[in-house]
């Protein structure tokens, strides 16, 4: 199986930083698409940034300029380095993937990490 571990969640100050990273562990052939989501309470689960296996991100145009999505490849690790936070950004950050369980499998399986807690407050 696959797992997704988020970590470096916490309390922040509007205008701090912080950076969380997600670890993909498991049985696979490789990790496609990685990605950031968050989930505020009572609003739905959105799409933050995302970046390929080739190195192409993507980004909501809500974080632009303030979020950088990264990858290390070898360590099948995503970050997510958040600058100039606001207290609007305070949500439950998940971690997701495409992963490619075996290798000559055609499509990918998505995994979702259990997330971890941003809180943008002074």
């Amino acid at each position: 199986q696959v797992q997704l571990v988020e970590s470096g969640g916490g309390l922040v100050q509007p205008g701090g930083s912080l950076r969380l990273s997600c670890v993909a562990s498991g049985s696979f052939r490789r990790v496609n698409v990685m990605g950031w989501y968050r989930q505020a309470p009572g609003k739905q689960r959105e799409l933050i940034a995302a970046i390929t296996s080739g190195g192409t991100t993507n980004y909501a145009d809500f974080v632009k300029g303030r979020f950088t999505i990264s990858r290390d490849y070898l360590k099948n690790t995503v970050y997510l380095q958040m600058n100039s936070l606001k207290p609007e950004d305070t949500a439950v950050y998940y971690c997701n993937a495409d992963v490619y369980l075996r290798e000559y499998d055609t499509s990918a399986q998505v995994y979702w990490g259990r997330g971890t807690q941003v809180t943008v407050s002074s």
